[in-house]
């Protein structure tokens, strides 16, 4: 064969080996996947046909290998068997009407009971919060859950680390939970392992990308939980992970950049379902089953308080967006008012609708997000939809430099709260294990109220008239960012 045969040959094999790869595409790539995210693939298999198809073989499954999700389905069977019948709240005569069907939709999709009787604590300052979670592991007697994305021994985490060395010398039992990609990435991750070690802590990786130890899953489906329970008697959850506010980044420190942070300090019953999320991630990452005992204290009497509560997890490991369709379900039930909090604000298409439905039909929506963003592909997808937000009538208020405003919540009307890991991106909504925590209570509500008042006096309003007056490469890069966060 000559020299002009043989490139032909290859020149023949290379068209058909990329014709069946459109082929193969156009069936498998949009098979359960969001319409969106379906032509995204498509436009980048079709447009670099080789280099998309090994992106998409590498990040193209949005959900957790199968025996994963048959081990999240077996916990969630279990929980709703070991929970028949706890659903005590403090008075559901005084819910609104659109309430119970939300509670529902939560049970069905994330397993867990609504339970009355529960306190709640906002704390808004960064060390206050890391102190609070010392103070509550040192009047452990029993046990201390530890879960967090980013877990980081430093001089700003010391005394929470010391509170743990502390607690396993009295004899508490302490367990650790820290994303693996997460937390590796983090500058001295090596000496954090070694603290932990050093001091006996129980710890695992969560969602480990290990292939050669035969843990591996798609690398960006990542645990990004907070939680932390002291004897099943006190709970923490919200936006913030156990770090320095500057994460250690270069760029951060040379920008001065500060995570402003909400952290909720629960009591009550309530906080068994922070530790049901605990023991069911343990039991993911160990193969230590959940007992009855880490669902029963539920049924622990609660003091007199006012709140009622549950838990909704989600992520890659179960069938449906549970955190999604709870802020939907939210969205469309307000009447009066919807805040949102989120520092990475990339609403899919059903989200975008429901915040317009609402304005439209003359709810107040206000949205804080941050003036300045640590992520650019994300702020820049963030910025794409601040026209279609404030033409429907949204208020955009912008948290100023040089803070980060990482919050993570949300309230409707006077009457429900949401608070903890979960952004309202599309990262959120299906990549990323998260937790949040439904309050239905006037007093929670207004408290998140102070929170929000606080927050619109160091924020500035962003208007439609200084929005059109952005420069068009400041519009391309948003837009080019836009059409990349559909790649999920």
């Amino acid at each position: 064969m000559t020299a002009e045969q043989t490139t032909t040959v290859v020149a023949l094999i290379a068209i058909l080996v990329d014709l069946v790869i459109r082929v193969i595409a156009v069936i498998v790539v949009p098979r359960n996947r969001r319409p969106t995210a379906g032509m995204a693939w498509l436009l980048a298999i079709f447009f670099i046909p080789y280099v998309g198809i090994i992106f998409f073989l590498l990040i193209g499954n949005p959900k957790l290998p199968k025996h994963r999700r048959e081990k999240q389905a077996e916990v969630d069977r279990f929980i709703r068997d070991s929970t028949l019948g706890v659903e005590r709240v403090s008075d559901s005569a005084a819910w609104p009407a659109w309430f119970e069907g939300v509670v529902r939709l939560n049970r069905n999709l994330g397993a867990m009971p609504l339970i009355g009787s529960n306190s709640a604590t906002l704390i808004g300052d960064y060390q206050a919060s890391l102190d609070a979670m010392a103070h509550a592991i040192d009047g452990a007697k029993q046990y201390v859950h530890v879960e967090f994305y980013i877990f980081a021994y430093d001089t700003t985490t010391a005394g929470f680390f010391d509170a743990l060395g502390r607690a396993v010398q009295r004899g508490v039992e302490v367990k650790v939970l820290l994303d693996h990609i997460a937390s590796v990435r983090v500058k001295g991750y090596r000496k954090t392992l070694r603290r932990l070690d050093d001091m006996g802590v129980a710890w695992q990786f969560m969602l480990p990308v290990q292939p050669l130890k035969g843990k591996y899953q798609r690398p960006d489906l990542r645990n990004h939980r907070k939680i932390l329970v002291v004897d099943g008697e006190v709970g923490f959850t919200g936006s913030q992970n156990v770090i320095d506010r500057s994460y250690h980044k270069p760029g951060n420190l040379r920008r001065g950049l500060k995570w402003q942070e909400l952290v909720a300090r629960v009591e009550g019953p309530i906080v068994s379902g922070l530790d049901a999320i605990f023991a069911t991630d343990w039991y993911l990452e160990t193969g230590e089953a959940p007992s009855r005992g880490d669902i029963t204290p539920f049924e622990q009497e609660g003091e007199a308080q006012d709140l009622d509560c549950q838990v909704v997890p989600s992520g890659p490991g179960y069938p449906n967006e549970n955190n999604l369709k709870l802020f939907l379900a939210l969205m469309y039930a307000a009447k009066e008012r919807i805040i949102l909090t989120s520092p990475y604000f990339v609403p899919d298409e059903a989200m975008l609708r429901a915040i317009s439905g609402a304005t439209q039909r003359g709810v107040h929506v206000e949205l804080f997000v941050s003036e300045i963003g640590d992520q650019a592909l994300v702020y820049h997808a963030q910025r794409s939809y601040y026209e279609a937000l404030l033409r429907a009538g949204v208020r955009i208020y912008m948290y100023q430099s040089p803070y980060i405003l990482h919050s993570k919540h949300f309230t409707i009307d006077d009457d429900v709260a949401v608070i903890g890991s979960s952004n309202m991106d599309i990262r959120s909504f299906e990549l990323n294990a998260e937790i949040s925590l439904l309050v239905r209570g006037a007093s929670f509500v207004r408290d998140m109220r102070a929170v929000e008042d606080r927050y619109r006096e160091q924020s500035r309003e962003l208007t439609l008239d200084e929005w059109m007056q952005q420069p068009v490469r400041s519009t391309i890069l948003d837009n080019l960012a836009r059409l990349t966060s559909a790649l999920q």
